[in-house]
């Protein structure tokens, strides 16, 4: 079988990317959710962990090798130039484990979950994306919830995070509590086979 079609799945936090990743997991399709990988990685190559203690913060490290992430999250929201040493070893890392898990794949789909497509430089390995949006005040309420966020929070986070915007998604799935989801990626899958 030739390489499966990789498709991001992406939108703002409160967005609802989750929802359709879960629509998709249910449905068998592989999705490699991003946060948590990078996560695993970090916490499971004693290499990177090295790397980030060199090159971010000596801090980085607890007594027992483990990551400190609290120390890190004080180092590199304090120092933007920490902050993108730290991103490129992360975003470096997980473009490499995800490059692996598309080579083993033998679906046709393969879907890769993150909120930072671009950010991250994984918009160069994905045919195509589809964006998941929805209204800006029930996102609000989402993040609020899950979270326990403040509205001014959540309302700063937004406002960090690059908007992919429709002319550079492929497909756009609205997930604002009205309009099912699931007919959407039924009609959208059905369309590329």
């Amino acid at each position: 079988m030739s390489r499966p079609e990789v498709i991001a799945v992406t939108g703002g936090i409160g967005s609802g990317k989750s929802v359709v990743c879960h629509v998709l997991r249910a449905m068998g399709f592989p999705v490699y959710d991003c946060d948590s990988r990078a996560r695993r990685l970090q916490d499971s190559d004693p290499l990177m962990r090295r790397r980030i203690a060199e090159e971010v913060t000596p801090e980085a490290l607890n007594p027992d090798g483990s990551l400190n992430r609290a120390a890190i999250a004080r180092c590199v929201f304090a120092d933007s130039d920490k902050l993108c040493r730290l991103n490129r070893i992360v975003h470096g890392a997980v473009a490499a484990d995800l490059t692996a898990e598309i080579a083993a794949c033998r679906t046709p789909f393969f879907f890769v979950e993150t909120a930072i497509l671009y950010e991250s430089g994984l918009d160069r390995i994905v045919d195509s994306v589809w964006e998941v949006t929805a209204p800006e005040e029930l996102r609000i309420n989402r993040v609020m919830a899950r979270n326990g966020l403040s509205a001014d929070e959540v309302r700063a986070r937004i406002a960090s995070q690059h908007p992919a915007g429709s002319n550079s998604s492929h497909y756009i799935i609205i997930n604002d509590g009205e309009t099912p989801v699931l007919p959407r990626i039924l009609d959208e899958l059905t369309r590329r086979i």
